[in-house]
């Protein structure tokens, strides 16, 4: 299972990078791939190209405002892998939301 997430909070500083924890540290328990880019005050870092989204399973947004570059996960929309959330749902319960994300999918 191979998983990227995007993470962004609304000051684009704690909770941006509070998420990412918490999403990496749930795919590791579980032996899942992941990728996670922040997108936060100091611009995005760890970006997901386009054979990172391509190859993924499952896209999980855990953000509180827009992202850049949105239009990227259009096509895993269109199959309905792509789940999104606030930060701080994930912060709270990173295994809840990754189990809601794999339901959909699996769906």
């Amino acid at each position: 299972m191979k998983i990227v997430a995007v993470t962004a909070c609304t000051v684009g500083i704690a909770h941006t990078f509070m998420a990412q924890k918490a999403i990496e540290d749930e795919c590791e328990k579980r032996g899942f791939e992941y990728k996670v880019e922040t997108q936060g005050g100091y611009g995005a870092d760890n970006e997901l190209d386009d054979d990172d989204i391509e190859s993924a399973d499952g896209v999980l947004l855990a953000v509180d405002v827009g992202i850049e570059g949105d239009e990227r996960f259009d096509d895993k929309r269109d199959e309905d892998r792509v789940l999104t959330v606030g930060s701080a749902d994930v912060i709270r319960d990173a295994a809840s939301v990754i189990d809601r994300l794999l339901e959909q999918i699996d769906e």
